[in-house]
């Protein structure tokens, strides 16, 4: 198990979910990733955290990947691309095991703004979001 403190939940795009989700699950769900299923979020939930802790992966249409990670709040909300499948999963697999150097190898940009000007619309106007999943949408 990569956590004991926390949950782990992942999801992918075409809706499977697996809780607490071993390293060889995480790879595999990685690996899968194709159109239609282009989408991977590792989310950690435990009661006493508040905000929204994760990092997810999309698969571009240029067979580029995007990740993302969010450290509780909008403004902590980073990017980055690669194009090595092996380097998504080392950060992943990271980022489950809490290991302080996860993030080392990639330049991270802060898009945490992007988020906050959508806070701004009337609540009304806003889609309704049921899990992370939905912030990772690309910028056109």
């Amino acid at each position: 198990m990569l956590e004991d403190y926390a949950m782990l939940i992942a999801t992918d795009e075409a809706g499977r979910v697996v809780r607490r989700p071993s390293k060889p699950a995480i790879g595999r769900m990685l690996a899968n990733l194709q159109r239609g299923n282009a989408h991977l979020v590792l989310e950690r939930t435990e009661e006493d955290m508040e905000g929204s802790w994760y990092v997810q992966v999309l698969l571009r249409d240029d067979n580029t990947y995007q990740l993302e990670f969010r450290d509780g709040v909008a403004a902590e909300h980073y990017q980055t691309r690669t194009i090595a499948q092996a380097k998504v999963l080392t950060v992943m697999l990271g980022w489950a095991a809490g290991k302080a150097d996860w993030k080392d190898g990639f330049m991270w940009n802060n898009i945490g703004s992007q988020f906050e000007a959508v806070l701004a619309v009337p609540a009304l106007a806003l889609p309704v979001c049921s899990s992370p999943a939905t912030s990772a949408e690309p910028a056109n």
